[in-house]
């Protein structure tokens, strides 16, 4: 029996906040890797450095070594140099490599903290930065052409043989690189416990093997590869860490550190196993380095992330910039301002001293110096620290959730979100007068604040049926109620 019909349409891919990321075997092909790479290729080609080269990094997910291959294949027909990770790394290290070696851009093959049937393509600029939207564009340019088309590759070992392959392992180099900025040996003398959870992902090991050789004590939970990443999304929020919260709560840590599934964000919990939410991380890594380091550059954070962020400013004479969502904003605005730190309401934190990227690892580096100074200096346990942090930059009551609407309903749903809240905005919500409506620079959604700086954010997805809701409120009561107020925005 002969099958007729048309090709099947190539798929149209739309780099989002941090890279593409797709269902592996629908949209997630070799074929469609191929196509970013070229993309990739071609940016590089046009700016005429070739030479420069190209690193490439994978995670623990599902064929992550062989979809970096195939991207690398391609890089190759283009007398493009590849750097490969011998193994998988937190995405982070690509950064780090390129900003070493003085690559034209890096290219990591994962999907972040998404469910574990995706994968994903992060782009790196020459700078360790997310690519920013210039980038994304030439790239996207090309996807719109080479769909359907046959895309030059050259064999990875043939290429290997030739010498346009360098295998590297960034650990030792990290570790140098950290210990400008850090005092890893301080680090490791604490006579403290913690515990680690890199939720199975690529940031395994990463944190004991930095701290290992001293008194500190480190037990690490779910360090082998599992793509199916235990049943939970490798995202450090609740409720994929309460296994590691309850284990803090039955006692004998200090402290608790967690990675998402390619380690280049940060969660924490204290010693009763309550949960520090990523917004709190954000204000007390900013008072960290206000407070205990002195510094004094600007912060970039999110559009929805912390007021805590404006509250330190004002305390600490420190300049605060808001971004659009997604570290393809931050790392550049952290650039162009000198910048000590970026961060994202998600748990993202770059810092200028370092890398103008996201680092799970370096954060929770950096929020285990400081609960170590706060002890010196007489707030200890980590929440009594951190009942001193809220003295000084205020409530935080924070919490997200994702409205999920029919697909067929979606357009209007988001046509009237957009252009109705446009034209007609709350005057109030949860029974509190709204002082001041914020649309975002991206154009997807609103930001409307209460007089106490309690806010509520609603942001519609560009990718999936869903508009997310964010809130951040000076009480518990208030952050749920605001909740409630959004969602009713959303279903109308």
């Amino acid at each position: 029996m002969t099958l007729t019909g048309r090709p099947p349409t190539p798929t149209t891919i739309v780099f989002g906040t941090d890279g593409w990321r797709a269902r592996v075997a629908d949209e997630f092909t070799y074929e469609n890797v191929r196509r970013c790479a070229d993309g990739v290729a071609a940016y590089v080609v046009e700016r005429g450095e070739q030479a420069k080269g190209v690193v490439i990094a994978y995670d623990r997910r599902f064929s992550s070594e062989a979809f970096g291959i195939a991207a690398a294949e391609v890089l190759l027909a283009h007398d493009i140099p590849v750097a490969y990770s011998v193994q998988a790394v937190p995405t982070q290290m690509c950064s780090y490599e390129v900003v070493q070696r003085g690559a034209a851009a890096g290219i990591v093959i994962t999907a972040s903290h998404n469910p574990w049937m995706d994968n994903g393509f992060k782009v790196k600029a020459a700078t360790g930065a997310a690519a920013g939207p210039e980038i994304l564009k030439a790239i996207e340019n090309r996807l719109a052409a080479n769909g359907g088309i046959g895309i030059d590759r050259r064999p990875f070992a043939d290429a290997e043989a030739a010498g346009l392959v360098e295998r590297f392992d960034p650990f030792e180099g990290y570790e140098l690189f950290v210990r400008r900025t850090l005092d890893l040996d301080a680090l490791k003398s604490a006579e403290v416990s913690i515990l680690v959870d890199p939720m199975w992902g690529a940031g395994a090991g990463w944190i004991s093997r930095l701290l290992s050789g001293g008194r500190i004590r480190v037990d690490e939970i779910h360090q082998e590869r599992n793509p199916f990443f235990g049943g939970v999304n490798p995202e450090p929020i609740r409720p994929n860490v309460d296994e590691a919260l309850g284990r803090l709560a039955g006692g004998g840590y200090d402290l608790g550190l967690f990675l998402d599934g390619d380690a280049d964000r940060a969660g924490a919990g204290d010693e009763r196993g309550t949960f520090i939410h990523q917004l709190q991380v954000t204000g007390l890594l900013m008072y960290y380095l206000a407070e205990h380091r002195e510094l004094r550059e600007p912060v970039v954070t999110s559009v929805n992330n912390t007021s805590m962020a404006a509250r330190l400013g004002e305390r600490y004479g420190i300049t605060t910039y808001e971004t659009p969502v997604g570290f393809k904003f931050i790392g550049p605005k952290m650039i162009e301002t000198g910048a000590m730190m970026g961060a994202e309401e998600s748990g993202g934190f770059g810092f200028g001293m370092h890398l103008p990227e996201r680092d799970g690892v370096y954060a929770d580096l950096m929020l285990l110096d400081l609960f170590l100074r706060e002890r010196v200096a007489g707030r200890w346990p980590v929440s009594r620290a951190i009942e001193h942090f809220h003295e000084i930059a205020g409530a935080s009551y924070y919490l997200r959730i994702d409205v999920h609407v029919e697909r067929a309903a979606y357009p209007e749903t988001k046509r009237r979100l957009l252009v109705d809240l446009a034209a007609e905005s709350p005057t109030e919500l949860a029974g509190q007068p709204v002082a001041r409506t914020v649309a975002l620079d991206t154009g997807d959604g609103f930001k409307f604040f209460l007089a106490d700086r309690s806010w509520l954010l609603i942001r519609a997805s560009g990718t999936e049926p869903l508009v997310r809701v964010y809130t951040e409120a000076t009480s518990a009561d208030l952050r749920d109620a605001l909740l409630v107020a959004g969602e009713r925005l959303v279903r109308g």
